[in-house]
């Protein structure tokens, strides 16, 4: 009997399970070759450099509670809360492509940001 290949429900949560154990051996292997990122801060920027400069940031992560998450076909949507361990919380919503059984393209659109409860600039 052969092993179900993973839902891209389950590669989500395998990704931002990432983001608390900082595994990034983990994170590489759920991410495509031609994988690209895009934010406010980053224009479509290559796998290597986002796991250099943009995953790492996830380490400052307290808490990350994921409101919703919808998948159809091969895209997907993600909103979740974060609170950081500089007192910082935010709700980000990130859309994902996958090919296969791997991200290939992640861009994040942020919302507000509060810190200690009062609206705040993100750091």
């Amino acid at each position: 009997m052969t092993a179900s290949q993973p839902t891209p429900t389950e590669i989500l949560l395998r990704l931002f399970a990432t983001f608390k154990s900082q595994d990034r051996a983990e994170a590489e292997a759920l991410l495509a070759a031609n994988f690209t990122f895009s934010s406010p801060y980053d224009d479509a920027v290559n796998r290597e450099h986002y796991l250099l400069h943009c995953w790492p940031n996830a380490g400052h992560l307290q808490e990350l509670r994921i409101e919703r998450l919808l998948v159809e076909g091969d895209q997907a949507y993600v909103t979740y809360w974060a609170e950081t361990d500089q007192g910082m919380s935010f709700r980000n919503t990130e859309f994902f492509r996958f090919e296969g059984q791997q991200i290939a393209c992640l861009e994040v659109y942020f919302g507000a940001a509060y810190d200690q409860g009062q609206f705040a600039r993100m750091r």
